[in-house]
């Protein structure tokens, strides 16, 4: 049987809902962007076990988030999309590292030394180094002839840099569209929630009790406290009596 909800209880919901401010600081907000998310991100997937750390794209992503500041689901996928795109980027750096160290392999003898480019004998470290190179160099040529595995090494790089900057051109088409589509879970930059206040506050054990207010003075009703001065007006002036007249003063 389904429960249903009264009509009162159902407008307490709805009061008690807007006062809600949603997260304020940066990582509660990150929390709450991923509400809407139907899919996970397992940053140890991505990374080749025994060569690569396993938090490496973990790492970037958390970097990535905190310069870009995401504000919904869509924008934190194009950043992890930027965290691959970074690790194929450095590992295409590892894979010409290890290329190029099989190349100087490669030109070892049999018999475990290197091949000189002539028959003189190494005196100083420039030498030295300019060997090295000559070795590097010509195990780089036995390779190249054998198969195209620099080709694919430049195309892999090429590839990891072409998704970098789309992956950011993503990014900064959904920056373009936030006055368009709706942040979740009150993830946006809200100035007004700042000053609102939080849901269900906790109230202080003791609080202050609140000041009186100001005692105001009850205007004068002449009816109702009975003073006649003010309702019959000032008092008549007295008139001459007519036994005061003034005595006439008899003639000669």
């Amino acid at each position: 049987m389904p429960h249903t909800v009264s009509p009162d209880q159902l407008a307490a919901n709805r009061a008690n809902a807007t006062n809600s401010t949603g997260p304020r600081t940066p990582e509660g907000k990150l929390r709450s962007s991923q509400n809407a998310r139907k899919h996970g991100f397992t940053a140890s997937s991505f990374a080749v076990v025994h060569l690569e750390d396993l938090n490496e794209v973990a790492n970037l992503r958390e970097d990535l988030i905190e310069t870009y500041r995401p504000v919904n689901s869509q924008e934190l996928f194009a950043l992890e999309r930027v965290a691959l795109a970074q690790q194929a980027i450095l590992r295409a750096a590892r894979l010409e590292a290890g290329f190029l160290s099989n190349c100087l392999g490669e030109s070892v003898s049999a018999r475990g030394e290197f091949r000189p480019p002539n028959s003189q004998v190494v005196v100083d470290n420039e030498t030295r180094t300019q060997e090295r190179n000559f070795n590097l160099g010509d195990g780089f040529h036995r390779l190249i002839c054998q198969s195209n595995s620099f080709a694919l090494l430049l195309r892999y790089q090429a590839q990891a840099e072409r998704q970098y900057r789309r992956a950011i051109e993503e990014f900064d088409r959904l920056k373009a569209l936030r006055g368009e589509l709706r942040n979740e879970a009150n993830f946006a930059e809200d100035k007004t929630n700042e000053s609102t206040c939080e849901t269900n506050p906790i109230r202080p054990e003791n609080p202050a009790p609140a000041p009186d207010p100001p005692a105001s003075v009850p205007e004068r009703n002449p009816e109702r406290d009975g003073d006649r001065r003010f309702l019959e007006g000032p008092p008549p002036k007295a008139r001459p009596s007519v036994g005061a007249l003034p005595p006439i003063l008899s003639r000669g």
